[in-house]
């Protein structure tokens, strides 16, 4: 039998690599979850009585761009957080950003580019299915290093004349996973002027947007808005998932040009699975509601503060500006994760499974990343086990 080689050099994702590194040793103490980004704070008390209200709906199919009353949550939400005034046309609700994120190639990258095989840019480190997108329609995933050398950033503008003329699409997220960085103003203005330049769409995932430190992220709407870029060159993906602790409703939507949501919506139509009538109506009451959102940063701004006390004093160490994630130097991620798991039981994420190894270097070989998803007692004594046995 013959199969694809699209993927035949894609490694094992990031999880079941973890699981065959730790699963075989046993724990050095009580097993403690602290490598997956999975929001454990309690989730809004409106979901219960609204898919109750709508139960009946799951006997219906649902819209695939989205019901009008989400759509309509969504244009008012990013009108209040952005001030972009966006119709209806101009988004599509999604199965959680991680669909549309996938499907953004399929919809959007040309089978060549100036007669040659386009390229998808994107950071390295990086959200795994930037990658495998790529390589789902036959273009060269190019990956630029996003490390302390360029304030964890990824510097498309260095990149050869000739790689930028073949580039289609390029990723951006925004607070960073894992970094935690947030990209500036100044910088998202510079790459939609390097996109006109190179004739190539961003996409900006800002999934991460409502969780921050001291001063909401800027989003590349507003940013697209307020320089006068042409719309169609930016595409930006949300989710409830990390705003609302909803990661099991798998609700999320994409936000761009029309062209390009006409693009969204005529793939969604074909192979798409649409959001569920029921799910649509919670999240349109999550889109609308603000309190919950601030409860949960409240918490999380108190995890950055519980995270900064305790890794005071460790060399490279950075509290994220957004986000959820740490992002810590060690000598090598895998010992550094196995050792820490044989020792106490944390379970963290090596930072190489998360980037790409290109001209003999892997930017993530040096880090783990740390998820700061659980209660802030557990989050508290994981830190400080994780302080003393690595950093001790």
């Amino acid at each position: 039998m013959t199969f694809p080689e699209r993927f035949s050099d894609l490694p094992d994702y990031a999880f079941p690599r973890l699981r065959k590194l730790l699963d075989s040793h046993p724990p050095g103490g009580e097993p403690l979850a602290m490598s997956i980004g999975e929001p454990r704070h309690p989730i809004p008390d409106f979901v219960g009585p609204t898919l109750q209200a709508h139960l009946a709906a799951f006997g219906q199919y649902p819209p695939n761009e989205g019901e009008p009353g989400l759509l309509a949550a969504i244009a008012g939400w990013l009108r209040l957080r952005y001030g972009a005034d966006l119709d209806p046309d101009r988004l599509m609700v999604l199965n959680g950003t991680r669909e549309g994120l996938f499907n953004a190639p399929l919809a959007l990258c040309p089978e060549v580019k100036g007669g040659r095989q386009p390229v998808v840019l994107m950071p390295n480190p990086f959200y795994q299915p930037y990658a495998a997108a790529a390589l789902s329609v036959g273009a060269e995933p190019v990956y630029v290093p996003a490390g302390p050398e360029t304030g964890f950033l990824p510097d498309y503008r260095s990149l050869p004349a000739d790689i930028l003329d073949r580039t289609a699409l390029a990723y951006l997220c925004s607070p960073a996973n894992p970094q935690g960085v947030v990209a500036p103003s100044d910088y998202i203005a510079d790459l939609l002027a390097l996109a006109e330049r190179h004739d190539f769409i961003l996409l900006s995932d800002e999934c991460y947007s409502e969780i921050w430190r001291d001063r909401p992220p800027v989003g590349a709407l507003q940013v697209a808005d307020e320089t006068g870029a042409d719309p169609e060159r930016v595409a930006v993906f949300h989710s409830l998932s990390k705003r609302s602790s909803l990661p099991g409703l798998r609700s999320g939507f994409v936000a761009g040009g029309r062209q390009a949501i006409a693009r969204f919506r005529q793939l969604r139509a074909y192979g798409g699975a649409p959001v569920p009538l029921p799910i649509q109506q919670v999240s349109r009451i999550a889109w609308t509601d603000e309190r919950h959102v601030e409860a949960n940063r409240a918490l999380y701004q108190e995890k950055y503060r519980i995270a900064d006390r305790i890794l005071a004093g460790i060399d490279g160490y950075q509290g994220p500006e957004g986000g959820f994630f740490l992002w810590l130097p060690v000598a090598d991620g895998e010992a550094a994760a196995l050792k820490l798991w044989r020792e106490t039981g944390v379970r963290v994420l090596p930072g190489a499974y998360l980037a790409r190894e290109v001209a003999g270097r892997n930017p993530g070989r040096g880090y783990i990343r740390v998820a700061m998803v659980a209660p802030k007692d557990e989050m508290r004594r994981g830190l400080t086990m994780l302080r003393d046995c690595l950093y001790g």
